[in-house]
């Protein structure tokens, strides 16, 4: 797989701009060349599993000088996120998407928005990691707006302002990186860090970072721009935006940069972990009182990250235990793989929702269970897994979080992770009341199961939710040990320059 990884950039922007030529003949074609190209990453990415770590050194240009690609455990495990859900998404987006106009437009932003998320994952480049990301981020804004309305264009404009915002920042940091060691390669950035240690300029670059990656991740208070932007975009866009877009461009940079180039430290350790509970507290409280279907989803996005973002925290101490920082990262890495299937599923299920009833106004809804029973299991067992209900997958990535927040000697961020545990089951129990329990609405009496390109991604995801809940030893095992030691294995990440 080494020589074909440059593909998982090139293929997607090829078939953006090749999507756009061939539709004119054509606008089935547009479905068939986004199934094709998802399908082949997805393919890809399982595969890229089973690869020792490598680097990839663009046109043979060896590191620090050229353009460095790197797969280890954490990448290859970001590349079966992004690639799986895209797949499912673009499957659901067949029929949804059909009440749009513009769709091979849609396709080939999207596309893009994979490349970009790719290609986050995959350099080993500050400046290639800064473009990658913008790309992603422009495909992003404009499939925010792509319904065209007041509201989408509202929340796509203000959803550009804060990103620009961010984009700003992350592009700062690296100038002032560049101005200090001369240098964008990953792991050359690490290893003069070392020597340079942690002046008030590398300080000065590392809150730059947080705030920017952090705003990319809609942590609190750096959250405005998502309550507005998932509820506004099409389903399959707001389970990508959920599922996967602010885990490859936030979470996963904050890992990526905090590990493996500026290394641990009991300020940023704090930071994060005070950003974390609070967004778990503020994204819960908030998602209680939501009567909208997928801005109550948007809410709780905040809150679930806030879990990943306390465990890297936590991870990012200098003196934790080594047995402590490795269980809080996987924990946090495993929560970041299951909210992206079992947030997926619900965005993806409100899709379905909207689709055949015409609102997400959750008083309006009501006995769904009756007349679309695939969708409604599908969002029960979507609900049950992010309430952290055994044996769904969600309920053992928390419990490891909150295990490790405990055994840090962290009682009252322990006891925080314990509370939103409690507040998220309340607000899904509500949430199952109001659209799949309940009366039905006369206005409802002749509505019927969604599409069966609609119900195949939910079908699969849930599957995953249960799946991943009872085989979670063999994945923390095949999986999730592999990502967490490339994190906590800064000089490995370092020798990349000069192993090859």
């Amino acid at each position: 797989m080494q020589t074909y990884y440059p593909l998982f950039t090139a293929i997607p922007l090829a078939a953006a701009f090749l999507n756009l030529l061939l539709s004119k003949i054509s606008m089935k074609v547009s479905d068939y060349i986004a199934f094709l190209v998802t399908g082949i990453l997805a393919v890809m990415s399982v595969k890229m599993l089973f690869e020792a770590p490598f680097i990839y050194a663009v046109g043979n240009w060896r590191p620090p000088f050229g353009i460095l690609l790197v797969s280890d455990g954490l990448s290859s495990l970001m590349l079966v996120v992004i690639n799986v859900i895209g797949l499912l998404a673009v499957i659901f987006s067949f029929k949804y998407m059909a009440t749009y106009t513009a769709k091979p437009k849609y396709f080939s932003l999207f596309m893009l928005m994979i490349a970009g998320m790719n290609g986050v994952v995959i350099t080993g480049d500050m400046f290639n990691l800064y473009v990658f990301l913008e790309i992603a981020s422009i495909a992003s804004y404009a499939l925010v707006g792509f319904g065209t309305g007041k509201k989408e264009l509202e929340a796509s404009f203000k959803y550009l302002i804060l990103g620009g915002v961010a984009s700003t920042a992350v592009l700062f940091g690296i100038a002032f990186l560049y101005s200090m060691t001369g240098t964008l390669n990953m792991p050359d950035l690490a290893q003069q860090l070392e020597v340079i240690g942690m002046t008030k300029t590398v300080g000065f670059v590392v809150a730059l970072f947080i705030m920017g990656f952090g705003l990319k991740a809609s942590a609190v208070p750096f959250h405005a721009w998502l309550p507005d932007a998932h509820p506004s975009a099409p389903a399959p866009i707001s389970a990508m935006l959920s599922g996967v877009l602010i885990k490859a461009l936030g979470i996963y940079t904050i890992m990526r940069i905090m590990f493996n180039i500026v290394g641990k430290n009991e300020l940023i350790s704090a930071i994060i972990m005070f950003l974390g509970a609070l967004s778990m507290v503020i994204g819960g409280l908030l998602a209680i009182g939501q009567k909208d279907f997928k801005r109550m989803l948007a809410y709780s996005s905040i809150s679930q990250m806030g879990y990943v973002l306390i465990a890297i925290g936590l991870a990012l101490k200098p003196g934790a235990e080594l047995v402590v920082a490795t269980l809080a990262l996987i924990g946090g890495l495993f929560h970041l793989v299951n909210h992206a299937v079992f947030k997926s599923l619900l965005f993806l299920a409100s899709g379905a929702v909207e689709y055949r009833t015409g609102t997400r106004d959750l008083e309006k809804l009501g006995g769904l269970i009756k007349k679309m029973p695939v969708t409604g299991a599908a969002t029960a067992i979507g609900s049950l897994s992010i309430a952290g209900i055994p044996p769904f997958n969600g309920f053992w990535s928390k419990l490891i979080i909150i295990l490790a927040l405990f055994r840090g000697g962290y009682w009252i961020y322990g006891t925080v992770g314990v509370v939103v545990g409690f507040i998220t089951l309340i607000y899904f129990v509500m949430l199952q009341k109001e659209v799949l329990f309940g009366k039905l609405p006369e206005s409802l009496s002749k509505v019927k199961e969604a599409p069966f390109t609609m119900v195949l991604p939910l079908v699969i995801l849930a599957a995953l939710c249960l799946a991943m809940g009872i085989g979670y030893m063999a994945i923390e095992g095949q999986l999730l040990d592999s990502a967490a030691s490339a994190l906590l294995d800064k000089m490995a990440y370092m020798n990349y320059l000069i192993g090859g």
